[in-house]
């Protein structure tokens, strides 16, 4: 199952060429792994997800330069594989027109403690 995180774009995530930066697209992804774990679960009543989880990778392909824009940018997030050390997340960055990027992170547990 997917979840779907409205991401707003921020002016200060445009770059010299007027194309969101590079690095605002690990924010985007940040913030929808939040709103999954954290947000939607206490949302529903339930326990946050997250407590302990740290990211050990990311992959990004970006697709699309993406623009300053009044709409949110869609993300797609949904887990590919989960193993008893790991587990890996998938991201779709798209608007209705277009997909901007995909992206993967391997996702740990680690003792907080």
């Amino acid at each position: 199952m997917r979840h779907i995180y409205q991401c707003p774009v921020r002016w200060g995530d445009i770059d010299a060429f007027q194309h969101v930066n590079n690095v605002a697209y690990l924010e985007y992804l940040q913030e929808a792994r939040v709103d999954m774990f954290w947000v939607h679960p206490a949302r529903a009543g339930l326990k946050p997800l997250a407590r302990g989880i740290v990211v050990a990778r990311h992959e990004i392909d970006y697709l699309a330069p993406m623009e300053w824009r009044e709409a949110p940018i869609t993300i797609e997030i949904w887990a590919t594989k989960v193993l008893a050390s790991k587990f890996e997340l998938a991201y779709l960055l798209r608007d209705d027109e277009r997909a901007y990027a995909r992206a993967k992170s391997v996702m740990v547990p680690f003792d907080l403690e």
